[in-house]
């Protein structure tokens, strides 16, 4: 007995033409239940006659494609994704034989050797609950999104770090990326820094409620001018900040942090790299360029909405992107900060009076600076405290700056 293996569509196709060679219906209507031509029922009719269903079952259905890989190239994949990128997912693996072995064969290729030899296998989507897409928006720089991801980056060779970047919304164009010890205000400040010096000011940033962005709600209930640092920086550049109320809200920087640490971290082990230094110019250098080539897209408006900063505020961006605190002028002309003394000096370009609330700026690059009514002031730093004592003279303006 013989066993004839038939899909489903050449299984109800036999069933028609079967009722049709028993007169049971005409070719008009067995050509309009298959939706197919009069001519191909005529073809089909004598065939089933003669053949029965193996008349209507491809015929290179058991045989090997005649656009089947020769069996040597086939075999040097396997070899070569088994033994250098065997956690490669099929698109990278792609990119990997193209670029350094110099096989230029389609992903849809690769992806399925991989499948058929178990080197990889494709992810089930989870069914996700309901969520509105949102429109991307219109021009390069009317918002980026920016977050950190907290990654062994460097796998085994080097402790876990953080990758700051910003991604721009309307082409999904990495902007920036900085690799960091923390997510913390230096390494955001020293990266927005970098970014405005290149790019110049967008529109807005789009980023989470972590600390570091968004004040504590408790703590801002009581003070409602209370703002972080990022925050009063942005208010003084005249960003706009966007927060999210749920990672799944800024969606285009949390799918990117997932394309890095499979994508970023394998680039990383191939060019041997395990420092931050190292890693920082491998981004500016080759990997941004490249992924920008391969996965940005055009905008609907070729308007770029950065804005240029000024002279001034190119002047200003270290201050403004500094640790900025509120001291108190003691009797004896001194202010502490982080259990170090500072000593006001008596030539000052304004006046200086006890009990005057002074701006300390922790600049970048760990200078400290002191500020009153927008003059900077004269100090120096001292062991500890002077002994109190009543001075007899106030501070004034000797000078102006």
């Amino acid at each position: 007995m013989t066993f004839i293996t038939m899909s489903k569509r050449e299984l109800d196709r036999y069933h028609i033409i079967a009722k049709l060679i028993r007169k049971e219906i005409n070719t008009v209507k067995a050509a309009e239940l298959l939706n197919l031509g009069i001519r191909q029922i005529k073809r089909l009719k004598p065939a089933v006659k003669l053949l029965g269903p193996k008349a209507l079952v491809h015929k290179g259905r058991g045989k090997q494609s005649n656009h089947r890989l020769p069996s040597p190239e086939r075999e040097q994949i396997i070899s070569l994704i088994s033994h250098k990128y065997p956690d490669f997912g099929p698109a990278l693996a792609c990119e990997k034989l193209q670029e350094l072995h110099h096989i230029n064969r389609d992903v849809k290729t690769i992806r399925q050797i991989m499948i058929d030899e178990r080197l990889w296998k494709p992810k089930v989507k989870k069914q996700s609950e309901h969520r509105s897409w949102r429109q991307r928006r219109s021009c390069f720089g009317e918002m980026q999104q920016f977050d950190g991801s907290y990654e062994y980056w460097f796998e085994d060779r080097a402790p876990k770090c953080c990758l700051l970047a910003s991604i721009d919304d309307a082409t999904g164009r990495i902007t920036h990326a900085q690799f960091g010890q923390n997510e913390g205000v230096i390494e955001v400040f020293g990266f927005w820094q970098g970014y405005l010096q290149r790019l110049g000011k967008p529109r807005s940033i789009y980023l989470d409620k972590f600390s570091t962005y968004k004040m504590n709600p408790g703590v801002a209930a009581d003070n409602h001018e209370l703002k972080t640092q990022f925050e009063r920086a942005l208010s003084e550049l005249r960003i706009e900040p966007i927060t999210a109320h749920s990672p799944q809200a800024k969606g285009r920087i949390e799918r990117l942090f997932g394309t890095l640490q499979d994508r970023l971290v394998k680039e990383l082990r191939l060019a041997d790299i395990s420092t931050i230094e190292q890693a920082n110019l491998f981004l500016e250098n080759k990997f941004l360029p490249d992924f920008n080539q391969r996965f940005a897209i055009v905008p609907v408006q070729p308007a770029n909405l950065h804005q240029r900063l000024t002279d001034k505020e190119r002047g200003q961006l270290s201050a403004i992107f500094s640790r900025q605190d509120t001291r108190i002028v003691q009797n004896d002309f001194t202010i502490s900060l982080n259990n170090q003394w500072y000593q006001l000096t008596p030539d000052q370009s304004v006046t200086v009076c006890k009990q005057d609330r002074i701006s300390v700026e922790e600049h970048l690059d760990g200078m400290v600076k002191l500020r009153l009514r927008g003059r900077y002031l004269n100090y120096k730093t001292i062991p500890k405290r002077i002994p109190k004592k009543e001075y007899p003279w106030v501070l004034a303006a000797v000078a102006n700056p």
